[in-house]
């Protein structure tokens, strides 16, 4: 079992992975990083993880961004030009917890098919595409998540990815991947990272959420994009010093904390399992995330966050009747434990 940066045993935090703290082992990493001026290209650090993720998904290159958010946008708009249209789902993070970067900041515009989480139909994408054409807005690429937040932590299957490839090659299309929690979906259906890699002409992957580290994301692509990449993430502000500090806990999480995820994912099949008898659960349980739907109970989803708020257990409230709980290195058997009695006390009540 890794180490956990847990400070404040009194409260079960199930609100998101990103609430993890740095391990001992992290911090000591961090502590040591050579550092360099990034914006110069001169962080050995930095460029030892741009490297090494690179590496991992099979691509010629990486940039380090501060945020998940600040990643995706930079991707889309080395995909997109400006007044030219993105395809994704509905319940997608770039469409719906980025408020609105793609056309605030590359003028791109988006279009969305039916959420369907990871269950997407690559007919109903391939249908959607619009060509060049009399004053029609042309379609430029796609964007999936893996695995999909609002769809509970699902996994888009391989075989359903490799058919939005073909979609994609058919009508000149880039492919995105916001792989916030890719680590997830690699450990859970045993895909290789390289393979995930081959299929996207660019990733967002994340080292702030199931991985532990306390800030960061890359950019992955290919060099001439991640090129371009660089001048975009200054624009936005993301150029960073001497971010080897960061960029330290990033390699110290890819060494130490992405096997230990199906740790995580056993932790939430046993919440789930505890929920399940109440008819509240969401969607079937892959990998970290537990939703919620309570339109089946007397409580709405605020009603029972501030219940198990009062009980020392945090949830996030995701809609009027749906919510969420995340498991992740900070939360422990005994947290997991402790969750379960106090939201099974709650909705028996």
């Amino acid at each position: 079992m890794a180490e956990s940066g847990v400070a404040d045993r009194s409260v079960v935090d199930l609100r998101s992975d990103t609430v993890t703290r740095p391990t001992a082992g992290m911090r000591e990493a961090m502590a040591t990083a050579e550092v360099g001026d990034d914006v110069y290209g001169e962080d050995p650090t930095v460029n030892a993880l741009e490297a090494e993720v690179a590496a991992l998904f099979g691509h010629e290159a990486a940039l380090f961004a501060p945020t998940g958010s600040m990643a995706n946008q930079i991707a889309l708009q080395t995909v997109v030009p400006p007044g030219d249209e993105l395809l994704c789902d509905a319940d997608a993070h770039v469409v719906t917890y980025e408020i609105g970067a793609a056309a605030a900041y590359g003028g791109i515009s988006s279009r969305t098919w039916p959420a369907a989480g990871a269950d997407l139909d690559p007919g109903v994408v391939a249908g959607m595409v619009r060509p060049d054409g009399y004053f029609a807005v042309p379609t430029r690429a796609i964007a999936v998540e893996q695995t999909h937040n609002r769809g509970g932590g699902g996994v888009i299957p391989l075989a359903t990815l490799r058919e939005l490839r073909r979609v994609a090659d058919a009508d000149g299309l880039a492919l995105h991947c916001d792989g916030a929690r890719i680590w997830h979906a690699h450990v859970a259906d045993r895909v290789p990272l390289a393979e995930y890699g081959a299929l996207f002409d660019t990733l967002s992957v994340c080292l702030s959420k199931g991985l532990g580290a306390p800030v960061g994301s890359l950019v992955v692509g290919s060099a001439e994009r991640i090129g371009r990449a660089r001048t975009i993430r200054k624009r936005m502000g993301g150029g960073m010093r001497q971010a080897g500090v960061l960029a330290a806990a990033g390699r110290y999480a890819l060494a130490h904390h992405v096997d230990r995820l199906a740790d995580d994912h056993a932790k939430a099949a046993r919440l789930a399992e505890a929920l399940a008898p109440f008819g509240v659960l969401a969607a079937p349980v892959r990998t970290n995330l537990v939703p919620l739907d309570l339109t089946k109970t007397e409580l709405d989803a605020r009603g029972l966050a501030a219940a198990a708020r009062a009980e020392g257990v945090l949830i996030s409230v995701l809609g009027p009747r749906q919510a969420r709980l995340v498991t992740h290195l900070d939360a422990d058997d005994d947290a997991i434990d402790r969750a379960a009695k106090v939201l099974t006390a709650i909705l028996r009540h």
